[in-house]
């Protein structure tokens, strides 16, 4: 499944977004996020410094599918338990959690928008949608992208179960991880 599925496929702004991801260790990816120019806050370094932040060693491929909580069939927004239910009924899931820098490092062209909400996602953001490494209320739940005076930026965040997401907030869900076979790694110099 490589394609926009069928019962969303009449939705206006939903991308998709093919990227690569693993085979590098979490000092190696704050490293390239560093060397980037990619700014993080407080919450994506907690997250970054959790033993359960775990990185796969073997490098894959995904197909992920950008769309706002209206789009999945929720007008009035929805709560995460909400998100993935009606996320699920159209084979989207969870990404892991390693995704979203490399996403991150892939997706430079986001745009930005100037933020007036507060408790809420900010304008212009998209969400990585994974398990949260922790059920404690105050320990960041996962990952953002935002771009912010021209910087790009991975955010961690921090929101209670019964927080409603708004129809316009933006997420990025896992379609299929692509086979090894199909998949082609690019060598560069120093990539030993």
């Amino acid at each position: 499944m490589n394609t926009i599925p069928d019962a969303l496929n009449d939705r206006e702004n939903i991308r998709l977004h093919k990227i690569k991801y693993g085979a590098m260790g979490k000092s190696d990816l704050l490293m390239l996020l560093k060397k980037s120019g990619i700014k993080l806050n407080e919450h994506a370094d907690a997250l970054f410094s959790s033993d359960r932040f775990m990185v796969s060693a073997v490098k894959q491929q995904a197909m992920l599918l950008e769309l706002s909580v209206m789009d999945l069939g929720l007008p009035g927004g929805g709560t995460i338990q909400e998100i993935e239910k009606h996320a699920r009924q159209h084979g989207l899931r969870e990404c892991p959690l390693e995704i979203a820098p490399h996403f991150r490092l892939q997706y430079t062209d986001q745009n930005e928008k100037e933020e007036t909400r507060r408790n809420k996602a900010p304008l212009g953001s998209v969400t990585v949608f994974s398990k949260p490494l922790t059920e404690e209320d105050d320990f960041p739940k996962g990952f953002y992208l935002r771009r912010i005076e021209g910087e790009l930026w991975l955010r961690g965040y921090v929101c209670p179960k019964d927080h409603v997401w708004s129809p316009e907030d933006r997420f990025v869900f896992m379609m299929d991880k692509i086979q090894d076979e199909e998949f082609t790694p690019r060598r560069s110099a120093g990539n030993d």
